[in-house]
């Protein structure tokens, strides 16, 4: 199992949203933040003052997934989010070491992703 955190540009997080759940991928957990990466930092004017705006909104997605939905996820991710710009953002994966549905007690595998059907093809990926 992996936690796959992603940050991406505030105005693509529909398209995202709707690539994840094209390749089945339902929970997460979005936080709107602030960030700095390799974007110019903008400069403004406030009451006569020049100020270095250094941080730049972002969402972060943190999903939850079983193996057989990593590189899926990773690439609904990726794709749906790229604009080619500086910002774009960054995908994180690490390992999770256990997961429990509090409603259910379910663990493990079968809390983070649905077993129905995971034959889920990546489309266009150099596997």
């Amino acid at each position: 199992m992996k936690l796959i955190t992603a940050i991406i540009r505030p105005e693509k997080l529909n398209e995202v949203l709707s690539a994840l759940y094209e390749v089945e991928v339902r929970g997460l957990t979005l936080t709107r933040c602030l960030g700095h990466g390799g974007e110019m930092e903008a400069v403004e004017t406030y009451r006569g003052s020049t100020v270095k705006m250094g941080l730049v909104e972002k969402v972060k997605l943190e999903i939850g997934v079983s193996d057989a939905f990593l590189d899926a996820a990773i690439y609904a991710c990726m794709h749906s989010a790229r604009t080619g710009e500086v910002g774009d953002g960054k995908i994180f994966v690490t390992d999770l070491e256990k997961v429990v549905r509090i409603r259910t007690g379910e663990q493990d595998e079968s809390a983070v992703t649905p077993l129905a059907d995971l034959s889920v093809e990546v489309q266009g990926s150099a596997a």
